[in-house]
């Protein structure tokens, strides 16, 4: 059994997709359509632009998820469809970038409600006011004392529970660095401040989630072709309301990776494939579930090697490109 799984921030990097688009008319296709779903020329800051200006959140977002989609294009014409996986799950970004994979949200829908998911998350709290860190060594219950000791009426708690020793904390920039400060006194292998600019995944995005609760009321959301992992439940979502709601609750809610891969090695998943920029949920894979086989698949050479180890798999030749 197979999972697509989509990268979130973080991933970012100048000349992302651009051997997907040479190779593939159909992963070319992707960009031209999120270039006019914009407004203007994304691809361009992608391939050629300022790194940047690339990590700013409100590119970030969108150009990740084109990236990703390009892959699943050059997937497709390679005769592998979404249905190839029992599940896709994203991590943060990603699980829009699952969603559209699926078929519940319309790219162009996609690309607009991650602009503006940027925009509004950046909006949300001041710069230098919020804040984020990583803590590493500790485990999601040390975590949550930590920021409930740390908080002293501000808020702080764990944003991404990524593996099993690797927790994120948002929340107010003096809380946080509080909370820095204890984890590295109980015994945190690092405890560091991240470069973010702004404190994601935290109740301080609270005007982020009313921002986006109103976009996606205008936006279309059908039943996605395959289970989508939910950030904020770790289990398969198909119910289009259900879906729409908590993409509202995961502005504010924690990103529970760990949970979600877990949840699908126990449905029986053995192997996760890495769709687009980056390789850090792949590693996050492995120091959850050991026993569940990675791939990454976000340039030419990867597709097909994926591709061909799937129909080698099912005793099946390459389809020829169509």
């Amino acid at each position: 059994m197979r999972a697509f799984v989509f990268p979130g921030q973080g991933a970012q990097t100048i000349g992302m997709g651009k051997a997907l688009a040479d190779a593939y008319p159909q992963a070319r296709a992707v960009f031209e359509e999120v270039d006019e779903a914009l407004g203007e020329s994304l691809s361009a800051l992608i391939w050629q632009g300022d790194q940047a200006e690339l990590t700013l959140t409100r590119n970030a977002q969108p150009a990740l998820m084109a990236t990703s989609m390009a892959a699943m294009a050059a997937l497709g014409a390679e005769g592998v469809s979404v249905t190839a996986a029992s599940f896709v799950a994203g991590h943060s970004l990603g699980e829009y970038s699952a969603l559209c994979a699926a078929g519940a949200i319309s790219l162009a829908d996609t690309a607009r409600l991650l602009r503006l998911r940027g925009e509004a998350m950046q909006a949300a709290v001041p710069v230098g006011e919020g804040a984020m860190a990583a803590l590493l060594g500790l485990d999601l219950a040390a975590v949550r004392e930590i920021a409930a000791e740390a908080a002293a009426g501000q808020v702080v708690q764990a944003a991404n529970d990524n593996d099993p020793a690797q927790v994120v904390i948002s929340g107010h920039a003096a809380a946080v660095e509080r909370a820095v400060e204890l984890a590295k006194a109980r015994g945190a292998k690092r405890a560091v401040m991240l470069p973010v600019s702004a404190p994601f995944h935290c109740a301080l995005m609270a005007p982020a989630a009313a921002a986006m609760a109103e976009a996606l009321d205008d936006v279309e959301i059908e039943a996605p072709l395959v289970p989508v992992v939910a950030n904020v439940r770790a289990c398969g979502e198909t119910d289009p309301a259900t879906i729409r709601a908590l993409l509202v609750e995961q502005v504010t809610g924690a990103v529970r990776w760990r949970e979600s891969v877990a949840w699908m090695a126990g449905q029986g998943v053995t192997e996760i494939w890495e769709i687009g920029a980056g390789k850090a949920l792949s590693g996050m894979v492995k120091r959850i579930a050991r026993e569940v086989a990675t791939r990454q698949v976000g340039t030419p050479e990867e597709v097909t090697a994926a591709v061909d180890s799937m129909n080698a798999a099912a005793g099946t030749p390459r389809p020829e490109r169509r």
